[in-house]
């Protein structure tokens, strides 16, 4: 059994096969890490950007964070200086007095350490919420941008695997990454400021000390770096794979599904596969974290033996008398805080280093939006009401299709014209329907709008002249007004619109009718919401291409789901309809189409033959053939309804 997402490779449960080599936009993940080398030398401009991007959302929140930073990392060495006083006045009894108070000789700096503390602890705690409120806008900013461009890229991007891995990736690493800069360079100010501090505070102990523990930072940079190349490196092999278990996670637990998932007992299959996919991923997230670990590892065993290192040459120290026990003390304490500063500034270079491979994905995802607002501006008043449209041998082809969907097509359609696409499954009436709309573009060949070539006037603009009832339209889960109303948003006089394309498309009163009549959710899953039948659905999407009120209407199989006195409703208004406006109709039933003005009839993605409906079958080609075989077919049924038998033979062509 084969259930997976347009494009995604994955094995079967009985035979999972090799899996290929991750690829990423056509290229392997060898020429990937070349390509991310290129990335870190524009690292810098990477992190101002992130910094722009953080500035723009919650500017207040990000000085916060900064400053509370500074100020918790300004106050360790001030702390180690502190309790080195707090130390020397134990040790030597200095400050206590002719009692011998020791309490009250040490309760200054004690007090001043502890207040410090709070300090410190205060600061921090800012700081996690703060990071937690900016991160929150930034990641809305940065889905606005993605949304953006997922809106504004052309629709044949959806038909390539290699968008929708791009696309997972950035939603689901890139999108927090900006914050991520941002609380890399926050812990690499921290670390610096903190690591300045206790270097003085050091200095002015034993400055012997210090070379040592700088070794500690040396490890954690290294590591930081080689992790953050591992990271960017997993999240690029498991673009593919994760949209597959999305898939199927989906398609266990989703509403529209379930009836097959029952009707064909696939529980247990797509579980097994699923559960399969995830063993994968386990094994696969299990070397990673293991590389990982070692890593981690690696660096802390260097990092304690700086430590240990330090502490052992504290006591060398005390006891030979280089050192008091005060300043060892106070030496002792400030050890471990500056290699945990001088991880912290490690870690927070790794941060940023790996945020910018994720950072510099964003950017490239963001370009393919930029490249498609960039495109051609319509001259003011180049798109006006459609009164001519010419296709002149144009073709398509799909970004993983073997052959040509469309091949050296031409046609004209007018304004007031009728104008039906047939043909047998496959033979290009949808893409021919996709292109006339402006979805997609012509490969070779031109389309002209009133003579103007569209390559030459604003798409958006193009398309606010048309309306298109899809064959897989969308049944959104909203209102039975705004289902209408989505077919153009903002139009001033919905008010009245609606219901008046509700009463065109036949949906009025099945509308009307419902529990809360227009206001009723159109779905199941929302409170006081109904499911309506296929066919009802199919009225309420005609409703919309009504509403938009556009020069061209294309209706891509209207009638699939409605019964037949439903169908020859419709059909008898599509004359009305076309008043003053052109029709594109592709359908498989060639009783809908007898009446259009012209027939193009399309085979293997070019144009068969074009002519009326009596024309057409009095050449006895493609369409006569077709036509007659359904005409028989609509015979026999009749037939058999009347409890006689079927003939079987094809009716007089003509």
């Amino acid at each position: 059994m084969t259930t997976a997402p347009a494009g995604a490779a994955a094995g079967t449960p009985d035979a999972p096969g090799p899996t290929p080599p991750p690829r990423v936009d056509g290229l392997s993940i060898a020429r990937e890490r070349r390509a991310r080398r290129r990335r870190l030398r524009s690292l810098p401009a990477l992190v101002v950007e992130a910094l722009r991007l953080c500035w723009s959302a919650r500017r207040r929140d990000l000085v916060l964070v900064f400053g509370v930073q500074l100020l918790g990392s300004a106050l360790l060495g001030v702390q180690v200086l502190v309790g080195r006083e707090a130390l020397a006045r134990v040790f030597t009894g200095s400050g206590a007095g002719a009692d011998g108070d020791l309490l009250r000789a040490v309760g200054g700096p004690l007090l001043a350490l502890a207040g410090l503390s709070v300090l410190a602890g205060l600061a921090g705690a800012v700081r996690g919420q703060r990071v937690r409120l900016l991160s929150e806008a930034v990641q809305r900013a940065v889905w606005r941008r993605v949304v953006d461009t997922t809106t504004a890229v052309p629709l044949e991007r959806f038909d390539d695997p290699q968008f929708h891995d791009r696309l997972q990736r950035v939603a689901t690493n890139a999108v927090s990454r900006p914050v991520g800069v941002a609380q890399g360079l926050v812990s690499i100010l921290g670390g610096v400021v903190g690591a300045v501090g206790l270097v003085l505070a050091l200095w002015t102990i034993e400055p012997l000390l210090l070379p040592l523990l700088a070794l500690a930072a040396v490890p954690v940079l290294l590591v930081s770096r080689r992790g953050g190349r591992l990271e960017f490196d997993f999240a690029v092999a498991q673009s593919g794979p994760y949209r597959v278990r999305t898939y199927l996670r989906s398609a266990l637990t989703g509403r529209r599904e379930a009836k097959e998932v029952r009707a064909y007992g696939l529980a247990a299959p797509l579980l097994a596969r699923y559960e399969q996919l995830l063993e994968e991923y386990q094994r696969a997230l299990t070397a990673h974290v293991g590389r990982r670990m070692r890593l981690t590892l690696l660096s802390q065993l260097v990092t304690a033996a700086s430590v240990v290192g330090t502490v052992v040459l504290l006591l060398w120290m005390v006891d030979s008398g280089r050192m008091s026990l005060a300043d060892a003390g106070a030496a002792g304490a400030a050890a471990p805080l500056l290699a945990s500063r001088l991880q912290a500034l490690a870690g927070g270079v790794g941060t940023v280093l790996e945020a910018g491979l994720f950072l510099d994905d964003l950017r490239g995802f963001l370009t393919l939006g930029g490249a498609a607002a960039a495109g051609p501006v319509a001259r003011p008043g180049a798109v006006g009401p459609l009164v001519e449209l010419q296709v002149q041998d144009v073709g398509y082809r799909y970004p993983q299709g073997g052959r040509p969907a469309l091949r050296g097509v031409s046609l004209t359609v007018r304004r007031g014209e009728v104008v039906a696409l047939v043909g047998e499954n496959g033979s290009g009436k949808t893409t021919l329907s996709k292109l006339l709309a402006g979805l997609l573009p012509a490969a070779g060949g031109t389309v002209r709008w009133n003579g103007t070539d569209v390559a030459e006037l604003d798409p958006a603009a193009v398309r606010e002249h048309v309306a298109v009832v899809f064959q897989d339209f969308v049944q959104w889960q909203f209102s039975a007004h705004d289902n209408i109303a989505v077919g153009r948003a903002g139009r001033p006089d919905e008010a009245a619109a609606v219901p008046a394309a509700a009463v065109q498309a036949g949906a009025d009163a099945l509308l009307r009718g419902l529990p809360q009549g227009y206001a009723t959710p159109l779905s199941a899953e929302l409170p006081g919401g109904v499911d309506l039948s296929l066919g009802q659905w199919q009225r309420v999407a005609l409703a919309r291409a009504f509403y938009r009120a556009a020069d061209l209407v294309i209706l891509d199989e209207p009638t699939a789901a409605l019964d037949a006195r439903a169908e020859a409703e419709l059909f008898a208004g599509i004359r009305d309809l076309a008043a003053g406006r052109t029709v594109v109709l592709v359908s498989h039933r060639f009783s809908s189409v007898r009446e259009a003005d012209r027939i193009v009839v399309l085979r293997d993605g070019g144009v068969d033959d074009t002519g009326t409906h009596e024309e057409l079958v009095g050449r006895g080609g493609l369409y006569a053939e077709l036509y007659a075989l359904q005409a028989q077919a609509y015979l026999d049924e009749e037939v058999a309804g009347r409890g006689g038998t079927p003939t079987g033979r094809h009716v007089a062509r003509g």
